[in-house]
């Protein structure tokens, strides 16, 4: 059985198409592989569904009709863990309702990303349906504060008289300000799901299985726990504050419609899809049902912000979380103050909820901007780097905060991993690095500590602190660390698509049969197709800055159109020309426009 494909974490769903199929590398037909046929005998046990339903199911290897009831129809009951499960959850329960019983100030500290700030939100509507007013939200501010729990901050709050922080998606590396805020009496509860620090020399923290190093903490709520035994090690940050919300509902002695929680549960999937964790199991409910709350939210904010948008929010799906609610949302932090993103989805006020909608989407627009002028800079800066394996450049003027995403750009357009530096404040040097798929960027920044002051992040995708003296040297220790890791861990990438579509395939019948498995994301990527030998028609540029391209095929009496954002013919494997012939790699999509909905193929490779 050929496995299901597995992307892994990046700033953006089209990254990870990017990063596995446009990686810059000329490639043929025979570096693509069509999954194995059906087995028979897993054909009859899931019979009940369409035939690629049937082998859709089967590539994430699922092969019994109970497997696949469980996988396509999520269940509230079922799919949810018990939230006591966690390991902390009952002493952060029982700290909450004291709290709250005894009128005590809370401040609920999240971070600023599209994960943070919906989970903080999410903290925000159970307080306020709860009746409980002696509460504040805390967002650190990007440029100022930096990413974590800060020691300012918590003098602050501490200040202010708060005497119980609840931290949502951040705080489980932050072992000196959770120290320093129990000088100040103040208790902390970290809720998290990064992993923790491992333990390197004397132990300031607590010492948790496997040497993990634990923030001295009231409790520490955190799935990757060592000594955690939770189903579900995927959570997203907010996910982790719903868990919180559960206990505490389930502990407390509230005056709650039954189930009222599963309203929250829009914020969760936001959040969920944003954040790119796993879409299966627990993580899959929450966004199936994540998605069914936000069709019908009552939140003004998203309300306004789907109609800016011109997202029809009966229809709203996993994409447009990615590409349209996730970066506004994100925007926020990047660009401005992440508080905006914050009121968007907690305010009641229709009126201020329309001036954030416009605000965070002319702000994104900005942040377009800026990242193309950045990238536009970058290519002139490269120039001399042709033979280099890895692309490094940097410039004390670069937002740190913007240098991941215009890294994304670079890397489908050269095809090599990219390092960006940019400096904010009178701080350090920071930087982003992408991966083209071809190595470990963590691996490759490991081997070249010597010259970094930090790092850390994903297989793909990172981030490193450098100091001045050493920026120079970037580009030699980087290369000669990616020629290191490259070598131990390279072999030839086979790509898999999952069937082998004719052109007459593109209706709704296949389209309902795809969609069955929808959400789509990480762990439950879209389906990819092959169609083989096609000729276009028409090939097409359009767009403001004619940045898009469509091609247009012929099917008997009828059209099918393909399209491929910010590319040109020239952007793939193959260069696309009308009235020859060619192989599309793609996804099937629906495009809803002035009410009207029309099915497409969504490029991803020409070959």
């Amino acid at each position: 059985m050929v496995p299901a494909i597995i992307f892994s974490n990046n700033s953006s769903i089209t990254a990870q198409y990017s990063r596995n199929f446009k990686s810059g590398t000329i490639r043929s037909m025979s570096d693509y592989q069509i999954r194995e046929p059906l087995p028979a005998e897993i054909s009859d046990e899931l019979s009940a569904y369409p035939e690629l339903t049937r082998a859709l199911l089967f590539a994430r290897g699922i092969t019994s009709a109970q497997e696949a009831d469980a996988f396509l129809n999520p269940s509230y009951e079922r799919d949810f863990h018990d939230p006591f499960l966690l390991a902390d959850m009952e002493k952060a329960v029982e700290r909450v309702l004291c709290a709250i019983k005894k009128n005590e100030r809370i401040a609920i500290y999240s971070d600023f990303d599209c994960d943070g700030i919906p989970g903080g939100a999410l903290l925000y509507s159970f307080f306020t349906k709860i009746g409980y007013e002696n509460f504040s939200n805390y967002i650190p501010h990007r440029h100022a504060e930096g990413y974590g729990v800060n020691a300012s901050a918590i003098e602050k709050l501490a200040s202010e008289g708060v005497s119980l922080i609840i931290t949502v998606d951040v705080g489980i590396t932050d072992v000196g300000a959770v120290e320093h805020a129990h000088t100040l009496g103040v208790d902390v509860i970290v809720t998290d799901h990064h992993l923790p620090n491992r333990q390197a020399g004397p132990p300031t923290g607590q010492v948790g299985l496997s040497g993990e190093e634990l923030p001295p903490a009231y409790a520490v709520i955190n799935p990757k726990r060592g000594d955690c035994s939770y189903p579900n090690q995927n959570l997203c940050g907010c996910g982790v504050a719903f868990k919180l919300v559960q206990g505490l509902i389930a502990r407390g002695a509230f005056e709650l419609p039954v189930g009222w929680e599963k309203w929250l549960l829009d914020l969760a999937g936001i959040a969920t899809v944003a954040d790119m964790v796993p879409l299966i199991g627990e993580n899959r409910a929450i966004a199936h049902f994540g998605l069914t709350v936000l069709r019908k939210s009552r939140r003004p904010g998203i309300q306004k912000l789907c109609r800016k948008l011109n997202i029809r929010m009966q229809e709203l799906t996993e994409d447009d979380i990615g590409f349209m609610l996730g970066p506004r949302i994100n925007a926020a932090s990047r660009m401005d103050r992440p508080d905006d993103a914050f009121h968007l989805l907690s305010t009641e006020d229709e009126v201020y909820a329309e001036e954030l909608a416009k605000h965070l989407d002319k702000i994104n627009n900005e942040r377009k901007g800026v990242v193309a002028s950045m990238v536009k800079d970058i290519h002139k800066r490269i120039a001399g780097q042709d033979n280099s394996p890895v692309i490094v450049a940097g410039s004390p003027k670069w937002k740190p905060s913007l240098l991941g995403l215009a890294a994304n750009s670079l890397v489908e357009t050269y095809g090599r991993p990219v390092c960006l530096w940019g400096k904010e404040g009178a701080g350090v040097l920071k930087g982003s690095c992408r991966s083209d798929g071809s190595v470990n960027v963590v691996a490759m920044m490991e081997r070249s500590s010597d010259v970094l002051i930090g790092y850390g992040g994903h297989r793909f995708s990172c981030g490193f602190s450098v100091s001045i003296e050493h920026v120079d040297h970037l580009l030699t220790s980087f290369s000669a660390s990616y020629k290191e890791v490259h070598e131990k861990e390279h072999k030839k990438e086979i790509r898999t698509v999952d069937k082998k579509l004719w052109l007459d395939d593109v209706s709704w019948n296949t389209y309902a049969s795809i969609e069955k498995l929808a959400p789509f994301g990480e762990g439950n990527p879209k389906p990819l197709f092959l169609f083989e030998d096609v000729t276009p028609s028409d090939v097409r540029i359009f767009g403001k800055a004619k940045d898009h391209l469509e091609l247009i095929f012929q099917n008997g009496s009828s059209t099918v159109s393909a399209i491929a954002f910010f590319s040109t013919p020239e952007s793939f494997s193959k260069k696309a020309e009308a009235g020859k012939p060619l192989s599309l790699i793609g996804s099937l999509e629906k495009s809803v426009f002035g009410g009207r909905k029309t099915l497409r193929i969504r490029i991803v490779d020409i070959v």
